[in-house]
C-alpha cells in the first residue's frame, strides 16, 4: 500500500512543490500543538485558579520586562499567550473540521438525490441553492446563528455555543458540495455501471450510495480542504464580532478580538500573534487545497 502511495501521481506533484510540501509542513504543526496542547502548554490559560492578574500585560521574552514563563507575554486576565494559542487553535479547528464534516454530510447527500432523481427534487433543492449561493456565507452564517440562540435557552447559550457555530458555519457552506455532486451524479447516472445495477434490481438509495457516490469524491476533497480555511475563518470572524465562543472557551477569533482592544496602547502581541497564527494556518490550509485540486485533475497537470 505505502509502495504503491510513493509511486502514485500525486506523491510526485506533491514531492515537486516545495510549496506545497511547506504549507504541509506548517498545517501539521499548527495541528499537531493545538491537539498536544494540554502536553505542552506552559498553563491552562482557560483555567481562573492558575490565573495572575499582577502578570498581565507582560511582553515576551525578548524585550525588557519579559520573562521565561510567559514566552509570548500575557493578556490583560495574566493569560499566557503561547498557552493562549495552542488552546484557541484547539477551538479553531475543532469548529472547523466540524463544520466541514456537516456540511459535507449535508450537501453530498442532497446533491446525490438531486442529480440521481432529478425533477420536481431536483428543481427545489438548487432554487434554495441557487438563494442561498447569492448572499454571502458570513451573513448566511450570522443569520442562522442568531435565529439559532433565539431559539435555545439563554443560560444554555455558554454551554451550546459551539454547537451552534457548527451548525451555522455548516449550512452555510453545503451549497458547494451539493452543486459539485449533483453535476458529478447526473454524468455517472447515465453510465453503463449504473444502468446494469437498475437492471439487477438494486434499489436507489444503494446504487447512489454504492456505485455512484465513490465515483464522485475527488471533487469533494477538494471543496473540503478549502473548506476547512474557509470554516476557520468563519470562526474567527463570528468570535471577533462577539457572538462565537464564550470567554471561557476562547478561538483565535476570540483572542484577537481581545487583543484588538489594547492594540493602540502597546500590548501589540496579543492580537499580533494569535491573527500571525490564523492566518498561517488559513494560508497553509488554502495552499493545500490549491495543490490537492491540481493533483486530482489531469487536465490542470
Amino acid at each position: 500500500m505505502l509502495d504503491r502511495i510513493l509511486d502514485s501521481d500525486i506523491w510526485y506533484s506533491f514531492r515537486q512543490s516545495k510549496v506545497t510540501m511547506t504549507a504541509a509542513v506548517v498545517t501539521v504543526l499548527l495541528m499537531a500543538s493545538a491537539v498536544l496542547a494540554p502536553l505542552i502548554s506552559l498553563q491552562n490559560p482557560f483555567d481562573p485558579a492558575s490565573l495572575d492578574l499582577l502578570d498581565a500585560f507582560l511582553p515576551p521574552i525578548w524585550q525588557d520586562e519579559g520573562v521565561w514563563t510567559y514566552p509570548l507575554g500575557s493578556d490583560d486576565q495574566g493569560r499566557d499567550m503561547y498557552s493562549a494559542i495552542l488552546y484557541g487553535s484547539r477551538v479553531s479547528l475543532l469548529v472547523g473540521f466540524a463544520s466541514v464534516v456537516f456540511a459535507m454530510i449535508l450537501g453530498v447527500g442532497l446533491g446525490l438525490i438531486s442529480g440521481y432523481v432529478g425533477g420536481a427534487v431536483d428543481a427545489v433543492i438548487m432554487r434554495v441553492a441557487d438563494v442561498q449561493i447569492s448572499f454571502p456565507s458570513i451573513l448566511i452564517a450570522l443569520l442562522i446563528d442568531g435565529v439559532m440562540r433565539g431559539i435555545v435557552p439563554k443560560d444554555q447559550h455558554d454551554q451550546l455555543a459551539v454547537y451552534v457555530l457548527v451548525v451555522a458555519i455548516g449550512l452555510s457552506q453545503w451549497v458547494q458540495f451539493a452543486r459539485t455532486v449533483r453535476g458529478s451524479t447526473m454524468v455517472e447516472r447515465n453510465k453503463e455501471y449504473v444502468q446494469a445495477a437498475r437492471v439487477i434490481g438494486v434499489p436507489p438509495f444503494l446504487i447512489m450510495l454504492r456505485h455512484v457516490l465513490p465515483n464522485v469524491t475527488g471533487p469533494v476533497l477538494v471543496i473540503a480542504t478549502i473548506g476547512l480555511a474557509v470554516a476557520i475563518l468563519t470562526e474567527a470572524t463570528l468570535s471577533f464580532l462577539g457572538v462565537g465562543v464564550p470567554p471561557t472557551e476562547p478561538s483565535l477569533g476570540t483572542l484577537i478580538r481581545i487583543g484588538n482592544d489594547f492594540l493602540f496602547s502597546g500590548e501589540w502581541w496579543i492580537v499580533i500573534f494569535p491573527g500571525f497564527t490564523l492566518a498561517a494556518l488559513v494560508l497553509a490550509v488554502n495552499l493545500l487545497g490549491d495543490w490537492l485540486r491540481d493533483a486530482l485533475n489531469p487536465k490542470l497537470r
